[in-house]
Formats: structure tokens, C-alpha cells, sequence
């Protein structure tokens, strides 16, 4: 559904009469396409006090540069921030440069782990969350501000979530914080290509976001298989052939999903897993019936506990392979009247963060979790009209995300480089005033 609200303000009567009426003035975000692959302007790196990194700053394809008066973005080495004092070195370092910082720029802020033994660190370290989160809200014109902790001096971890953010995919990722491991991150063999030669399943393909994450994947190499239920063969037919994709009609939450889904994949392996299906059945708690609360319990959590676990322990899923599951901002701050839709999208979280250390160690598998906020699709389109405007206006954005902002997110999850990336959940909400 178009937002018109967005079309106005970009005309020259919608800009002087929202500024004199101090309306949201929401910019055009500047996405990633084939015409469209970088940033504007280089890459300013900059060190607040003495770096704790052991090496360099991978390469991400930008020109990097220590001065500029337009940056595309800045990327800020905190690393070594370990005290309160500290802190006047990252104003030191930021204050100069945010104010020139491109149209649809990005700062992207490195800390380290917080120290169990050191509170002064920790508090310091902390406290850098704070300061993204704030000064995301301060930047407008579509820039992005995000934190990025390391838990090991090795840069290297960071590639493939620098590239990321430090690019037109990461629109509508803003304030967010993704802590990496120590792991030793795999480089693709054809990096225009990253998932050629890998398996992917999407669950709930057949439309919206789960076909603009099938689309993105196909875009990066994967054999796709687009699942939803029979009932949407005819979009899930639509959708895998103009993919070249496999179609696999199957209700996720039958008996046998799990050995459907293994029957029907090329040797019985896969690669990437993304959990996208999922239904609402709203009303209020006290309102609630019994078969709407447990509809959507069965779809959006047990089912994809059931199917993950299957997957793993049969093997299904490859060393090296990737799970990605839909979560929400609702099983974050909680909504009106998705009590049973928050309450899956909670546990979502709860599943990422327990299942991901183990599911690396045994099984060489990452869990991770997109967690979109207000998206254009459908089902938001049938929201009244002030909810639907709140929605869309209450996020640093002022605007709502596109499917393509989560189907990015989930492939940035998925790409081969991208091991150090574990038990993460990832906000794709433009940085939401709720729950962000």
C-alpha cells in the first residue's frame, strides 16, 4: 500500500507545509539495488583513544579515509573504551563529523564485551549503547546509527556485518546493537554469489515478506524452496517459478513436516532454514477463545521448535548451515490485542537465545532472529488507519520498512561469513520507539 503521507512531504508545497506545521518529515531511504550497490561518499574511520582491536579493519569494499568533510559513513573504533573518562574521546571523535555525515549515511560504532571483572568497563562499554541508540534518533535524512560488540580483539569477525551496515541493504536498521563471537568467519567463493551451491527453505513464501527473502536469497546463489500451505499453492507456484525455485505446498504444522521437508530437498540436506510463516488471530486476552490463542501458538512457535529440532537432529541441517527465524517488535514491547501473536514472537527470542551456543557447538549451526517492525504489506494494510499512520510515523524513519528490508536482514544472517553472528535478534523496525 503506498504511503502517501511519504509522497507528500516530498513535493515542495508537502515539505513547507509539514516543516510549518512540525509534522515528521520522513526521507526517501536510499536501498540497495544493482545500479545502487554503495553508499555515498568514503568510509571515515576514526579511533576514540587507543584501539583494543589486534589488527586492521577488513576491508568492505569502501575507500577508507581519516578526514572528509562528506563521509558516507563513519565507522568509530571503541574498543578501547574502558572508563567514564574515556567517553570524552568518542564526543571527541563523533561531535566533529555527524552533522556532515551524507543523506542515507551510516555511523557504525565498534565496542568490546562487556567485562564481568571490570565495572568501570563495563559501564563504559555500556554506556556507547546508550549513546547509538540516542544519537540514532538525533540523525534524520535516513542515516543509520549502530553498535557492534566484539568479543575477541579480531576485527575480522566483523566483516560481513560491516559490510551490512556500512551498505544501502541495512535501510531500516537503525539503533541496534549485535554482539559477535570469537569465530573464524567463511569466505564465500564467489562473494557476488554467496549462497551458490547452498539450500535454502522459506517457510510462508507464497507472498510478503517470505517471498522477498526467497527473491533475495535466489538473488545470492541459493536453490530456494518456497513452502506454505496448500491452500496457497497457486502464489507459492507464482512466486518459486519466477524464481526458478522449488514450490513445497506442506502445513508446517503436520506430524510428518519435518520428514516431508527432508524427503523433498536434494540428498535430504539443507543449508538455510528461515522460519517465515506465521498468522495473527487478534482480539483481546479477555476476548480470546481458546482455538484463536492456540492457532497461533501452533504456527509461530511450536511449529518451528518442532521443525528445527528435527532438522538438526537428523542431519538435515549442514555444518555451516544457517537458521533464521521471523521474530517481532510485538514479543518485545508487547501490543493491544496480540496477546497470543506476542507471546510467539517472544518465545521466538527465547528459542534463538538457548538453542544458538548449542546448536553451534554440536551441530556448526548459527540461530539468529529478524525482528521487523511496522512492514508494508497486507496484512498491515488492513490496519485502521490512525494505527496504521502510528505505526508507520513512530520509528526514527518516520516511515514504514519494505519486505525487502527484512528479506536483507535475513540474508546478511544466512551469508557464509556471517558464523560470528549467533544468537543475535535483529530489529528491523527503522529503530522503533517502542521496544527500541
Amino acid at each position: 500500500m503506498a504511503d502517501r503521507y511519504l509522497n507528500f512531504t516530498g513535493t515542495a508545497p508537502g515539505r513547507f507545509l509539514t516543516r510549518r506545521l512540525g509534522l515528521p518529515q520522513p526521507a526517501p531511504l536510499r536501498r540497495w539495488s544493482p545500479e545502487n550497490p554503495t553508499l555515498d561518499g568514503p568510509l571515515l574511520v576514526l579511533t576514540a583513544g587507543t584501539s583494543g582491536l589486534d589488527g586492521p579493519v577488513p576491508d568492505i569494499g569502501l575507500k577508507t579515509v581519516t578526514s572528509t568533510a562528506a563521509p558516507g559513513g563513519v565507522l568509530l573504533d571503541a574498543t578501547g573504551v574502558a572508563s567514564a573518562t574515556d567517553l570524552a574521546e568518542v564526543h571527541a571523535a563523533l561531535h566533529p563529523v555527524v552533522r556532515s555525515v551524507a543523506d542515507s549515511g551510516r555511523v557504525v560504532v565498534l565496542g568490546a564485551r562487556l567485562s564481568a571483572e571490570d565495572h568501570h568497563q563495563a559501564a563504559a562499554q555500556q554506556a556507547l549503547e546508550g549513546l547509538v541508540r540516542s544519537l540514532g534518533k538525533e540523525m534524520g535524512h535516513g542515516r543509520t546509527v549502530n553498535l557492534v560488540r566484539l568479543t575477541a580483539p579480531s576485527p575480522a569477525a566483523a566483516e560481513s556485518t560491516l559490510r551490512f551496515l556500512f551498505s544501502p541493504k541495512s535501510a531500516y536498521v537503525s539503533g541496534q546493537v549485535l554482539e559477535l563471537t570469537g569465530t573464524e568467519p567463511e569466505s564465500p567463493a564467489d562473494p557476488t554469489h554467496p549462497l551458490a551451491g547452498r539450500t535454502a527453505l522459506v517457510t510462508g513464501a507464497a507472498r510478503g515478506i517470505g517471498a522477498a527473502v526467497a527473491e533475495v536469497l535466489a538473488r545470492d546463489g541459493a536453490h530456494v524452496f518456497c513452502l506454505d500451505v496448500p491452500e496457497a499453492r497457486a502464489d507459492l507456484i507464482r512466486t518459486a517459478d519466477g524464481l526458478e525455485a522449488t514450490a513445497l505446498p506442506l502445513d508446517i504444522t503436520a506430524d510428518d513436516a519435518a520428514h516431508r521437508i527432508a524427503s523433498a530437498l536434494p540428498g535430504g540436506c539443507l543449508d538455510v532454514l528461515v522460519h517465515n510463516a506465521g498468522i495473527t488471530r487478534d482480539r483481546r486476552l479477555a476476548n480470546m477463545p481458546a482455538d484463536r490463542w492456540s492457532s497461533v501458538i501452533d504456527v509461530n512457535l511450536a511449529a518451528v521448535l518442532d521443525t528445527t529440532d528435527a532438522l538438526l537432529r537428523t542431519g538435515t541441517l549442514r555444518r555451516g548451515g544457517r537458521i533464521v527465524a521471523t521474530a517481532s517488535i510485538a514479543g518485545i514491547a508487547g501490543n493491544t490485542g496480540q496477546t497470543n501473536y506476542a507471546a510467539s514472537k517472544a518465545g521466538i527470542i527465547g528459542m534463538v537465545r538457548s538453542l544458538a551456543p548449542r546448536a553451534a557447538a554440536a551441530h556448526g549451526v548459527t540461530v539468529n532472529a529478524v525482528a521487523p517492525g511496522f512492514i508494508e504489506t497486507k496484512m498491515t494494510a488492513a490496519v485502521p488507519l490512525f494505527i496504521r499512520e502510528a505505526g508507520r510515523r513512530m520509528n526514527s524513519h518516520a516511515q514504514g520498512g519494505l519486505p525487502i528490508d527484512v528479506a536483507e536482514a535475513t540474508a546478511y544472517l544466512a551469508h557464509p561469513s556471517s558464523g560470528p553472528v549467533n544468537g543475535q535478534v535483529l530489529r528491523v523496525c527503522g529503530q522503533s520507539l517502542l521496544g527500541a
